[in-house]
């Protein structure tokens, strides 16, 4: 599937990548997948409540969160760890699931030379799931303005993942949503890939796919710095790409 292969190769070209979606919407899942796309050669420091990621590459450290001992002492939180992490030399940082203040210091992260971070967030859509980013920076205690706060958000975050557990209990990738910049105090968004249900059947069975809209990402300097090429005309819809056909067709006439 030609999804697949852009997540793949958006992974390569070390783009900072946010899956959301609500409680069992495949999240982690998902994280796992699109991982193993890391380079064996790059340095990946996961962090996590639980221990859920599975990484085979041979440079992986693994931190976990540890709560307070019955005394009330000892406790490690995510923030120490993602602090600690960017003194490990890491190539790239995945953090199983922001949700509270580390969310700053992860952002801080991904702006300070970390690319081809992943992470996941809760959220019921692509633009929740900034808006719950930006108050878990909240939470961190200092008196940001939601501007310099949006910024943050804006500059560090490439991509965004959305899964959602549909009728039928399936879940799947509902968009891929480029995050774009700043226009005045709001952060714009670009879907490049959206699911299109074509019906559901009487067995409650969802029919669909995942389909581009037509636009191109601005991101795609990415890939060229990197060496990465994309399939030709994956980003056309079904109509561009008749067209584009047609088009070939009638000059080989």
């Amino acid at each position: 599937m030609e999804t697949v292969e852009f997540l793949q190769r958006c992974v390569l070209a070390e783009l900072n990548i946010l899956i959301s979606g609500g409680t069992g919407s495949g999240k982690t899942t998902l994280l796992n997948a699109m991982s193993t796309a890391v380079p064996d050669s790059d340095r990946i420091v996961t962090i996590e409540d639980a221990a859920e990621l599975r990484l085979n590459q041979r440079h992986v450290l693994r931190l976990e969160a540890r709560p307070k001992n019955i005394e009330g002492e000892g406790e490690i939180p995510i923030r120490e760890l993602v602090k600690n992490s960017l003194r490990m030399r890491p190539d790239r940082i995945i953090v199983g699931e922001v949700r509270g203040p580390e969310a700053l210091d992860m952002l801080q992260a991904m702006n300070t030379g970390h690319d081809g971070s992943l992470s996941t967030v809760h959220a019921n859509t692509p633009r929740d799931a900034l808006a719950r980013i930006e108050t878990m920076v909240l939470m961190a205690g200092y008196d940001l303005p939601i501007r310099a706060i949006r910024q943050q958000v804006a500059s560090a975050i490439d991509l965004l993942v959305h899964l959602e557990r549909l009728e039928d209990g399936g879940r799947r990738v509902t968009a891929i949503t480029e995050v774009q910049r700043m226009e005045s105090d709001v952060i714009t968004l670009q879907d490049i890939f959206e699911f299109k249900i074509q019906e559901v059947t009487s067995e409650r069975v969802v029919v669909g796919s995942l389909r581009p809209t037509g636009l191109r990402p601005n991101f795609l300097n990415k890939f060229e710095k990197r060496g990465i090429s994309l399939p030709v005309g994956l980003f056309m819809d079904g109509r561009a790409a008749l067209a584009s056909a047609t088009d070939a067709s009638r000059g080989n006439l």
